[in-house]
């Protein structure tokens, strides 16, 4: 695997981290918003949460469109 190769598929590693991070802080609020103390206004921090996840599936997509057509070399 080549330096572009390993470069792009740790961005992407590295955003759906963040992604699966914000999402599963949506789902705890979405199943125990009782336990959420500190968030009087859960809607807006869900909406917070939402906006970074879109950011990031942004972002993906975007390195996909530039830079994936050599996507075939990443799984070896």
């Amino acid at each position: 695997m080549n330096t572009k190769d390993i470069l792009y598929k740790a961005f992407m590693s590295h955003a759906q981290g963040h992604i699966d991070k914000h999402v599963a802080n949506v789902n705890v609020m979405l199943e125990k918003p009782v336990g959420i103390g500190e968030h009087a206004d859960i809607i807006e921090t869900i909406e917070k949460e939402m906006k970074i996840v879109a950011e990031y599936e942004d972002l993906m997509a975007c390195m996909e469109k530039h830079f994936g057509n050599d996507k075939e070399n990443l799984n070896e």
